[in-house]
């Protein structure tokens, strides 16, 4: 008797980008120069053993039949019950992240309905382009151990 295994291929792009920038205003860059319309999605991604919430923007490109979705890397929760008594006092703070093995990272750009490499290709040229853009490169989804958390 032969088993079959399902394979299911990701249907979508990624791109990691670093940029200094808040995420509104990264949102706003990219529907400037990329002619998005990426707005704030109503809620935030989380997780049932996190407190963490990471940000969501999204445009649904209707005319090409494409998502786009940034999504913000770190999540920096300030622990104020946990004060330090020591020499400099103060709030401690946690990160979290949402693909913890790309710690560097601050935004993934997901773009779901698109398999063009000439798309993403002139996509990260375009990303690179905006100066507020330190730089953009795609990601293989499949190489991510956290892929699992690009999944909403």
């Amino acid at each position: 008797m032969q088993l079959f295994t399902l394979d299911f291929e990701d249907d979508y792009s990624l791109i990691g980008i670093h940029s200094p920038e808040e995420d509104y205003r990264l949102a706003y860059l990219l529907n400037l120069h990329l002619k998005t319309k990426l707005t704030r999605y109503k809620h935030h991604l989380d997780f049932e053993n996190s407190e963490a919430e990471f940000p969501l923007f999204e445009f649904k490109d209707e005319t090409n039949f494409n998502n786009y979705y940034l999504i913000n890397n770190k999540h920096t929760q300030l622990n104020s019950e946990l004060k330090n008594e020591g020499l400099f006092g103060g709030n401690i703070s946690t990160t979290s992240y949402l693909i913890p093995e790309k710690k560097n990272i601050d935004y993934f750009l997901k773009i779901e309905g698109c398999n063009s490499d000439i798309f993403i290709k002139n996509l990260v040229v375009n990303l690179n382009s905006i100066k507020q853009i330190i730089t953009s490169y795609s990601i293989e989804p499949n190489t991510l151990k956290s892929k699992d958390h690009l999944i909403f």
